[in-house]
């Protein structure tokens, strides 16, 4: 079974707004705007962004493709899942460190550098605690902030595919913000 990480899968895309409302929010307009609205933005505790999606000079200093965004926060900060569904899969390895997939529907969200341990396919964290298979709400707990993997501070990498298309997490948080001002 194919895996991905923020440095392997399929090629990431950047897909236009326009290509991201059709993929994303099928429906009427107004299904969409309440669909949005209903997405939770995955850190807890913003303090900036410091590496964007696509080609970008790596941390060690080659040239590489970022299938994420990282977000930035105090180390142990909460992170909260982006919509709901249910765990794919627990990640421990030396690129995404410790960190989780979350499916919900066409959607994977990708958390990586997480602080926690897993143990037995196991995640935990203070009082989190999920396994594949553990149902999500949005917006719930579902890790802290830490700084496994290939990290060079505590912060998030968050990435989102929409079937085997990465797309631009920035894109995302648009639409959401611009839901939330109509």
């Amino acid at each position: 079974m194919a895996r991905c990480t923020p440095s392997g899968c399929s090629r990431a895309s950047a897909l236009g707004a326009a290509s991201l409302a059709v993929l994303l929010l099928a429906g009427t307009p107004a299904a969409a705007d309440w669909r949005w609205r209903q997405a939770a933005f995955p850190v807890a505790v913003f303090s900036g962004y410091t590496s964007h999606f696509g080609p970008r000079l790596g941390p060690w200093g080659g040239s590489e493709e970022h299938r994420g965004l990282d977000i930035a926060a105090p180390l142990g900060s909460p992170i909260r899942s982006w919509w709901g569904g249910l765990v794919k899969e627990v990640i421990l390895d030396d690129s995404c460190g410790v960190g989780l997939v979350i499916r919900s529907g066409p959607y994977e969200h990708l958390y990586c550098h997480l602080a926690g341990s897993v143990e037995a396919g196991t995640y935990r964290s203070g009082s989190v605690q999920l396994q594949v298979g553990s149902p999500v709400r949005r917006g719930q707990v579902i890790a802290h902030v830490g700084v496994s993997g290939r990290s060079t501070g505590p912060h998030l990498h968050w990435g989102v595919r929409y079937g085997n298309t990465w797309v631009n997490p920035v894109l995302v948080l648009q639409a959401m913000a611009q839901a939330r001002r109509r």
